[in-house]
């Protein structure tokens, strides 16, 4: 088989040539994708970001992204959301006055109750994987990953899921937050993987994997409600 087809989507926010070079280093044929018509032929979707949410979700909609990533994510097609677009994947966030995301995960946004420490929320910090349903902790993102495994953050920021069963990772910085999260073929990760060296290389080449995987079985998605 060939490789799986993971777009990045180039909403202007976030490091997207760095997560170009990433997937491509783990087998992914990627490219920048800013056409909402191209979103549909791939294999699955990166949603990178860096910056305000409310900018973010003003991008995506001035861009024609805000309906078909929701439509898409809805109908099942594998999607990773990085520090910022793991952020978006949820309902609504009180940064910068409010903003809804993408209702793709039910729950919200809020500030990282940092106990003093400086924010933003930058560096290496260790990522708990956990487990649900029998799975391994941290099922796909984590196979191969030590537990716990040190990622790099940067973030003021930080999600809060309506249902725990969604939580695939936990991590501390002034609070106990949540790092990681999936659902369905939705996936989250507050870290930078293409930033992470070789174990943010290890969870992208697993999302990667797990979009190979949904391919082979002849593009049959799994749909998950939307928040």
């Amino acid at each position: 088989m060939s490789s799986p087809r993971v777009l990045v989507v180039d909403y202007g926010m976030g490091n997207r040539r760095s997560a170009v070079r990433a997937l491509e280093r783990v087998g992914a044929a990627t490219a920048l994708c800013s056409d909402p018509r191209q979103l549909e032929g791939a294999d699955g979707l990166l949603l990178p970001g860096v910056g305000a949410f409310p900018a973010a979700v003003a991008e995506l909609r001035a861009r024609g992204l805000y309906e078909p990533l929701c439509r898409l994510g809805q109908e099942g097609m594998p999607l990773l959301g990085a520090c910022l677009g793991m952020q978006l994947l949820f309902e609504y966030s009180s940064e910068q006055g409010g903003a809804h995301g993408l209702g793709l995960l039910e729950g919200t946004v809020r500030p990282l109750a940092a106990g003093g420490l400086k924010l933003p929320h930058i560096g290496w910090t260790a990522v708990e994987w956990i487990g649900h349903g029998g799975r391994p902790p941290g099922w796909p993102l984590a196979v191969g990953l030590p537990n716990p495994t040190f990622l790099y953050h940067v973030h003021s920021y930080v999600v809060a899921p309506a249902d725990q069963e969604v939580v695939l990772g936990v991590a501390e910085y002034g609070e106990r937050f949540v790092a990681a999260v999936g659902q369905g073929a939705v996936f989250g990760t507050q870290s930078h993987p293409e930033k992470s060296s070789r174990h943010g290389l290890q969870l992208l080449a697993n999302f990667v994997a797990f979009c190979a995987g949904q391919a082979q079985r002849g593009g049959e998605r799994e749909p998950v409600a939307a928040g």
